[in-house]
Parts: C-alpha cells; structure tokens; sequence
C-alpha cells in the first residue's frame, strides 16, 4: 500500500513539536508508570510496567491538545513495531483532560514493523474504559488529541514504537 507524503497526520522519525505525557493509573491511585519518549530514527516509544497494585491496570501516554480536522479522511494507518501485545488508539474530539475518548484496539506483532489500519467507523465512544451507547461517533473535524493505551488485564513491561500515523482516503 502506497502513502503520498500528503496525508501525514504525525511523523514521529522527524523533530516533533507534538509533546506527548503519560496518563496513567496513578491518577486513581494505582501502579503502573509509563513514558513517551522520542528515539531518533525510530519515532515515538511507549514503554513502561503495567501493574494491577491498588486496582490499577492501565497505562497511557496522550499528545498535547492541538486542531486536527481528519474530515478528509475515512480512518489512519500507524507504522509501529510493538511486542505482541494489545494497544489501544484514543482520540478526543473535546478539551476536557477525562472527557470522552474514542478508542479502537490493535495487536502487534512481536519485534516487527507493520502498519495497522483503523477506521474511524471502529472507533468506539469510551469514558474510562466504559463503552457509552448515548454519544454520537466521533466527529473527524474536530479531533484534538491522539492517545496510547495498554489496558486489558496485561500486567508486566510493556513497549510499542510509532514511527508515524497517517490519514486513509
């Protein structure tokens, strides 16, 4: 599958002014640690420990709010090479730090780049991990912010590298 250059979305192999901050369980008390970090030549590194301590169980790092209009496009494609186990991607179409997220789960293949296509219309309106049946799907126009999570019951070190997400037409 070919990507014109036109439809990138994020490019995490070139400097970024996109920050991203870990969210993770510690916020409701539990364990689990997580950390963004850029490594050159790779893109953006997802790592840390998942712990169940304290009904924790999930870890999550999440980009700087910024405007993306995705209106263009039906869904994205993420280059990443992650470690076998299941993520999640969250975007957000508002400005609150714990409003609604829209989520689709992906499984990575241990130690190998691939690209995962999600489209938008398997993205799944969440508040903390709870599927909510009364929120309209997402509106593509008004995305405001991209997310990472690890979740699902996967105790133990975790790590996922994103080289880049782009738009699909």
């Amino acid at each position: 599958m070919s990507h014109s250059s036109n439809n990138m979305i994020l490019d995490f192999t070139a400097p970024s002014t996109c920050s991203w901050d870990a969210v993770d369980d510690r916020i409701m008390g539990g364990r689990s640690l997580s950390q963004p970090q850029y490594i050159e030549g790779v893109g953006l590194r997802f790592s840390g420990d998942v712990s169940f301590e304290n009904n924790g169980g999930f870890a999550s790092i999440r980009s700087n709010t910024a405007q993306y209009d995705l209106s263009a496009y039906s869904g994205l494609t993420l280059r990443l090479r992650g470690d076998g186990k299941n993520y999640k991607l969250s975007l957000r179409t508002d400005h609150f730090f714990d409003g609604v997220s829209y989520q689709a789960t992906f499984t990575t293949n241990k130690d190998t780049w691939q690209e995962i296509t999600l489209p938008f219309a398997d993205l799944t309106p969440t508040h903390h991990g709870i599927k909510l049946s009364t929120v309209p799907p997402m509106d593509a126009a008004k995305v405001t912010s991209f997310g990472l999570f690890i979740s699902d019951r996967q105790e133990g070190h975790f790590q996922c590298e994103i080289a880049w997400i782009k738009g699909v037409g």
